[in-house]
């Protein structure tokens, strides 16, 4: 009889979550001592359906957790009770009690749970795993920007994952020195590089059409080319405004440049980004990209600005400099090596 291997949870939230956990996903699937079990938890279904189904993977559960408009504690309170419940339907429900050696290496409960970066979500799996005792490995551990306020709620959520996770996978030797500066055994700290340029790298080599014809002929076309996108929280309320302003002024100064902003499904994105960029000639606004075509006309720009952790890690691997629309970031080793620039 097959050696039943053990499964290892992998909580998928948010598009950027599925592009960097697909490698490590494809990876674990050709392991011979650990099976990766999915779980969406639904926020952005239909976008992290689209990058799993470019890699030919689905989700072994959906939790289908609130929606743009949701506040931050509901889409916490409903991913805790939501995860327990698969957890307990899935594995059986041990109240809380550690799983023993021979459950786990029967294959019967999970070996960890791995949770990737900062998202609300991606806190509330980590807790309710300790709560149901099972170990988390955190992936993309370490980032640090040094308030809590920036960006929010994403910085504490990872500091708090810390507090909680077993393992912690750190992309630099840098995001490892912040976790051994928190008092985080360094044996549990491996510096593994990242997997968003592992993903970038696949995608953008992928022949995938544009679904807009527009963005098609500004690829096709021999102008320059900036890509934009904002749409972090501590951005509304006004900073997404002066973006777009920004990015107005530099568009009406230089009319033989093209500017495609992908623009936000969130209602609230959408009403602060528009009006600013909205009927000008070489300003494009274009719905959400898919994420093989994004990293398509990514590669094609010249620069990108953005307020996007995600894209400050993928252009670069492309060879594009990246203007940051924030007041902080926690690449810092982009910024140190110029192929970032903090603009506010």
């Amino acid at each position: 009889m097959a050696e039943k291997k053990i499964p290892l949870v992998v909580v998928v939230g948010t598009r950027p979550e599925a592009i960097k956990l697909v490698p490590l996903i494809l990876a674990l699937r050709k392991s011979e001592s650990f099976r990766p079990v999915i779980v969406s938890t639904g926020q952005h279904h239909e976008m992290v359906a689209e990058i799993l189904e470019l890699a030919e993977i689905t989700a072994d559960a959906d939790l289908w957790i609130g929606d743009y408009r949701s506040r931050l504690n509901a889409r916490v309170g409903e991913a805790l009770e939501r995860f327990e419940d698969f957890c307990a339907g899935t594995f059986g429900d041990h109240r809380g009690e550690v799983a023993s050696a021979d459950e786990v290496e029967a294959g019967e409960y999970p070996g960890a749970v791995l949770v990737h970066g900062d998202t609300s979500s991606a806190f509330a799996a980590a807790l309710a795993s300790f709560h149901l005792r099972i170990p988390v490995c955190h992936v993309e551990a370490g980032l640090r920007t040094g308030s809590n306020l920036s960006p929010f709620p994403e910085e504490l959520n990872r500091e708090l994952i810390s507090k909680i996770a077993s393992l912690h996978l750190a992309p630099t030797r840098f995001n490892q020195e912040n976790l051994v500066r928190e008092n985080i055994p360094l044996n549990r700290v491996y510096v593994t590089g990242n997997t968003a340029v592992d993903a970038m790298e696949w995608a953008a080599g992928l022949e995938v059409p544009f679904k807009s014809p527009e963005v098609q002929r500004v690829y096709d076309s021999d102008a320059r080319v900036v890509v934009i996108t904002a749409h972090r929280r501590e951005n509304w309320g006004g900073g997404l405004g002066r973006i777009a302003q920004g990015v107005a002024t530099v568009a009406e100064s230089h009319p033989d440049v093209h500017f495609v902003v992908p623009v936000h499904p969130n209602p609230r994105v959408h009403e602060e980004l528009t009006p600013a960029l909205e009927g000008r000639d070489n300003v494009l606004l274009t719905e959400p990209m898919g994420y093989a075509g994004f990293a398509r006309l990514l590669a094609r720009c010249a620069f990108a600005i953005t307020d996007s952790g995600g894209i400050q890690e993928e252009a670069p691997a492309l060879g594009k400099p990246v203007l940051v629309a924030r007041e902080s970031t926690e690449r810092v080793e982009g910024v140190r090596a110029g192929t970032l620039k903090l603009v506010g």
